[in-house]
């Protein structure tokens, strides 16, 4: 084989590396670009820090369970009440400071809200988990009966550590309690049964 014929092997050679090796960069260059654009279809952190809506599946959300979702830096509890929770929720007017949320409805209880269950659905709860008093996160307290920080006849719902404030099972805050108000409900709908929208509802 002559010279030249073995220089043109050579740079045969080297060209098909330098093709496949281009064409490999430009295949991961389109790819490292996709994933950006597609990722612009989904609320970016700063947006939801903002404010942009959380949608939520609760389909799996058992009676007398709770889940937690963070929608403007806040949590956001979901709680599914058994029938027992609901049934008790009348009983306890005369023993809140607000029991049909008048007080700041604007602020703390929406209009499809305003109800003895402060919900759209009797079985579903939601609220903003903060107590109004100074911003501490109560804790749950579900169980029925005496406990300490707790009424020997209660009956269930959130005690707020810091200064002591109860809430019942819907957000309803105790009479002589530091908290002024009962617990937030936040802007929501339900998309279907299962699935809810946290920070918009239909008004908005």
């Amino acid at each position: 084989m002559s010279d030249i014929s073995v220089g043109r092997q050579r740079i045969d050679s080297s060209k098909r590396t330098w093709l496949i090796a281009s064409g490999c960069a430009g295949a991961v260059g389109g790819v490292a670009t996709a994933i950006p654009f597609v990722s612009t279809f989904q609320p970016s952190e700063k947006a939801k820090a903002a404010g942009a809506p959380v949608e939520v599946d609760i389909g799996g959300l058992q009676p007398g369970e709770k889940m937690t979702v963070e929608w403007r830096g806040k949590p956001v509890w979901i709680l599914k009440r058994t029938p027992a929770q609901i049934a008790q929720l009348p009983k306890l007017d005369g023993q809140l400071a607000d029991p049909q949320s008048k007080r700041n409805p604007d602020e703390f209880t929406p209009e499809y809200a305003r109800n003895e269950n402060r919900s759209i659905k009797p079985e579903v709860l939601v609220v903003v988990g903060i107590c109004t008093h100074l911003g501490c996160s109560p804790t749950d307290k579900f169980q029925a009966g005496p406990q300490p920080s707790l009424p020997d006849d209660w009956e269930g719902g959130f005690l707020c550590p810091c200064h002591g404030s109860t809430f019942d099972l819907a957000g309803r805050v105790f009479k002589n309690k530091p908290a002024p108000d009962n617990l937030p409900v936040p802007p929501h709908m339900y998309l279907s049964d299962t699935r809810l929208l946290i920070g918009e509802d239909k008004k908005a």
